[in-house]
């Protein structure tokens, strides 16, 4: 009898996992709290597309998605900016959250994946330290692992026994609140940067982005404070001053987000369990994306599991999925997040300073087009940039300080993550969790 697998909540993560497993012969079912056709935010997302190759997913059809444009960044002065300039082998692609859930689906149903809707999540079942099922508004549901792909907030890893070692919680700084809007288009004059991305506009930590679009301007603000609708609507018209084609009608969107901008798990497996997606915190912390890196460790999970001889899916066989993560992905996320609290530790000026000075330039930012890890921002070949960079920053003592001290955790940060233990030890991955996490 093929083994059974529940997969909590219809993340993107969870339904490739789901996909890959069903296709492979094991008795997939998922578990979601919305209705069938629900799915998915009121907006486009943006991502690498190399993510369905890598988790054995068709590409879309070709009207279902476009290239994105190149970004404009512009500093918190709101002058100085630097143009992203995107090579054809790192575009990313831009596709409705809808129809991305729509693929997907598609996908998982095709190779066999059963799919409960309005059924919630609640809370884990256990037997000892092992998680077995999960309770939810239509009954308790029993399985040989349990996929946690519930999100942040994640009604399975929130409620956890502290002796997992599974963080539960997350911190404010750690989060972002989004609100996304697509507004009317209130001009038809061209604009000259028509994707223009805010850094700490008005002096408040966080990143905004005003977007021109054929038929709509797509305004996105993120904040690392909690604001209210009156907020967005006060920023929208301060945008108006300098962008005119933003209208007064929303026209689609208009909701409030919470997303993860912090480093992944310490511990995201157990006896019986693994989280993945934003339950496992797998966005880039500098920018909340996070679907292509849960479709990629989808199929490092699945890989896991079918691999495991035994078939029992205890810790000791499932902890080689988060070693396999943070080999390919989580060495390249953890350090961004240290780069995020560089960004509350800068000052307006600091910032201002980098955007101006060089030690920011196009290079940079065009680097952010294939965000997927702290190195790929950096080209280590280029010693004449590294220079400049180094010049520019000892020509002021303070910004120095920062940089080198951001430098040094980093640093710290990669070798905890290459530190990772290789084989499940209890008392070694307690050791080296505590450590990692206090990193941060």
């Amino acid at each position: 009898m093929a083994k059974k697998i529940i997969v909590a909540g219809l993340g993107h993560g969870g339904i490739a996992a789901a996909a890959l497993l069903a296709e492979a012969g094991y008795n997939v079912t998922v578990y979601e709290s919305k209705k069938e056709g629900t799915l998915g935010y009121d907006w486009t997302d943006i991502f690498d597309p190399k993510a369905f190759k890598i988790a054995k997913i068709d590409m879309p059809d070709k009207d279902k998605y476009e290239y994105k444009e190149d970004m404009t960044f512009v500093a918190p002065d709101g002058v100085t900016k630097l143009s992203q300039h995107v090579p054809h082998d790192k575009l990313e692609i831009k596709m409705e959250r809808k129809e991305l859930y729509n693929h997907l689906i598609k996908n998982a149903s095709d190779k066999g994946v059963k799919i409960v809707y309005e059924c919630e999540v609640q809370k884990p079942i256990l037997l000892g330290n092992r998680v077995v099922g999960i309770r939810t508004s239509k009954g308790d549901f029993f399985a040989d692992l349990i996929i946690d792909s519930c999100g942040m907030n994640s009604p399975i890893r929130s409620k956890l026994p502290s002796s997992l070692m599974i963080q539960r919680n997350v911190t404010r700084q750690q989060k972002i609140t989004i609100y996304r809007a697509f507004y009317n288009k209130a001009s038809d004059e061209e604009v000259a940067d028509r994707f223009k991305v805010l850094i700490r506009p008005e002096g408040v930590e966080g990143i905004s982005w005003i977007a021109s679009e054929k038929d709509h301007t797509d305004l996105l603000i993120g904040r690392f404070e909690d604001f209210s609708q009156e907020e967005a609507d006060r920023f929208a018209e301060y945008l108006r001053a300098d962008n005119p084609q933003l209208g007064t009608e929303v026209i689609r969107g208009g909701q409030f987000v919470e997303i993860p901008v912090r480093h992944p798990l310490s511990v995201m497996v157990a006896d019986g369990y693994a989280a993945i997606g934003d339950c496992a915190f797998m966005t880039v912390p500098l920018i909340g994306s996070g679907i292509a890196n849960s479709l990629k460790a989808a199929r490092i999970l699945a890989e896991t599991v079918i691999n495991d001889k035994t078939q029992g899916f205890g810790v000791e066989a499932m902890w080689r999925y988060q070693v396999l993560f943070y080999k390919h992905l989580g060495t390249g996320l953890a350090p961004l997040e240290i780069l995020k609290n560089l960004m509350f530790k800068f000052t307006l000026d600091d910032l201002n300073y980098c955007f101006g000075s060089g030690i920011l330039n196009d290079y940079n930012v065009t680097l952010t087009a294939d965000f997927g890890s702290f190195y790929d921002q950096i080209d280590f070949t280029d010693i004449n940039d590294l220079l400049l960079k180094a010049k520019q920053a000892c020509a002021d003592t303070e910004l120095l300080k920062k940089m080198v001290n951001t430098g040094n955790k980093i640093s710290l940060v990669t070798a905890a993550c290459l530190a990772i233990p290789r084989r499940w030890d209890r008392k070694l991955v307690e050791i080296w969790a505590n450590g990692y996490d206090r990193l941060f």
